[in-house]
């Protein structure tokens, strides 16, 4: 893992976000990308026609650019090679551009929850990064003194279209040497016999070379409610899905679910696009 991408708008959230970041790059000799992203009211009108005017612009440019130094000079952060970026556009518009410019592996982001709060990450825009983001993102909801991903669970119908996906989540898996508990999830709603799951499962894993891991078959009254109780009752580090972007998930997952779990979820969730 070369490059981390950590958005911030210099709110608790984001800085939680930033010292999970320092920790997992001091674990493999990554190199963050420390962005904000300057959105100005009418930023796309000029002076003329009562958008920001050009002084008005640069002070907050300026601003934006001498808190950013303050962040990179975190103690925490000492020995990790950081670079600062000040864009001006949309949140997601700039973290979709920055991370294919930097060819970013991972995108760390810090969310409320599901209160949420008018800050520039948190709620709405962290689900558009997860729905829309080709690369994994992991979001962060509080304070980790100590990251860990000794246990991450993998929740998914663990159909074809799931394998690419896992495939990340895979390459994430060995960064922490995480044991990997994949589960089905069934529900009144989307009910399937055991042996039809268990085969599922089964064929799914023999595609991969993998020997660190179990699989479950969860019951619960929907969806969200099994993967948070499922990923509780073990102790899991991190829960881990796929998303199938702007349509949802697949089969198994939906908008719903996965805003759900980004805003409900206490522990982190990594998001893997289909």
């Amino acid at each position: 893992m070369k490059r981390i991408l950590v958005p911030t708008d210099f709110s608790q959230h984001a800085e939680d976000a930033l010292r999970v970041a320092s920790q997992i790059a001091k674990k493999n000799n990554s190199e963050i990308i420390l962005l904000h992203m300057l959105e100005l009211p009418q930023q796309s009108n000029d002076a003329i026609v009562g958008g920001t005017s050009i002084p008005e612009t640069m002070l907050f440019m300026k601003k934006a650019n001498e808190t950013l130094d303050e962040v990179a000079s975190k103690e925490y952060l000492e020995g990790i090679p950081v670079t600062e970026i000040v864009k001006m556009d949309k949140p997601i518009h700039g973290i979709t551009q920055i991370s294919k410019d930097y060819d970013v592996d991972l995108i760390i982001m810090g969310s409320h929850g599901s209160s949420g709060v008018e800050e520039l990450l948190i709620g709405s825009n962290t689900e558009k990064v997860v729905r829309n983001s080709e690369i994994p993102v992991l979001v962060i909801k509080k304070n980790i003194p100590n990251f860990n991903a000794s246990d991450i669970v993998f929740a998914s119908d663990f159909s074809e279209e799931a394998k690419k996906p896992f495939e990340k989540l895979l390459n994430f898996t060995k960064l922490f040497d995480s044991k990997l508990h994949l589960v089905t999830i069934c529900t009144p709603n989307s009910f399937k016999p055991t042996h039809v799951s268990e085969k599922a499962m089964s064929d799914f894993v023999a595609e991969f070379n993998i020997t660190n891991y179990t699989t479950q078959i969860y019951n619960d009254t929907n969806i969200e409610k099994g993967i948070i109780n499922f990923s509780n009752r073990i102790d899991a580090d991190v829960i881990g899905m796929c998303t199938h972007g702007r349509t949802g998930f697949a089969h198994f997952f939906n908008g719903s679910i996965s805003e759900g779990l980004v805003n409900h979820a206490v522990k982190p969730v990594i998001t893997l696009k289909i």
